[in-house]
């Protein structure tokens, strides 16, 4: 059974995997793989529908394996996607607040999420309410992760 992480950008899901287990699947690197382009680039050439229909191939590919995965963000906008994820046993969704996770957007340099530049404080805060819904709606267990460290919520996963 998949060990499936899921949450917000910036709620810490590719450090909490790594963590967990250096062989980690990042889903998100996985399908830049398959497509040979940065996701980005993809929804501008191919659109999103295209996108969420090789994610969901790759989500039912990665749940039947025994591997820690990394979702991205919008793993859960796809109806499909949260069906699969509802058969898996162990969903975390990673938990924080919207201002907690739009400060360590802001502050990640390294990381600058085409969502996060494309949008505003106001429009990421509607997304982010939208998706809160669904994580919580697939997950098996919800950790808060607003106030401790990832070697903390690394240690309350295992």
């Amino acid at each position: 059974m998949a060990k499936v992480l899921l949450g917000f950008m910036g709620a810490g899901k590719s450090t909490i995997a790594r963590g967990l287990d250096p062989d980690f699947v990042d889903m998100d690197a996985l399908l830049e793989d398959r497509l040979g382009m940065p996701i980005a680039r993809f929804f501008e050439v191919k659109g999103e529908t295209a996108f969420r229909q090789l994610e969901e191939e790759v989500l039912a590919e990665l749940l039947k394996t025994d591997k820690v995965i990394s979702t991205g963000g919008g793993v859960v906008i796809s109806p499909r996607n949260r069906a699969l994820l509802k058969q898996n046993a162990d969903n975390i969704y990673l938990k924080a607040g919207f201002e907690t996770l739009y400060q360590r957007i802001s502050a990640d340099k390294d990381n600058q999420r085409p969502l996060f530049l494309k949008n505003s404080k106001e429009d990421l805060a509607e997304i982010f309410k939208e998706r809160q819904a669904w994580y919580e709606e697939v997950a098996s267990r919800v950790v808060d992760v607003s106030k401790l460290s990832p070697e903390e919520i690394i240690e309350e996963l295992r």
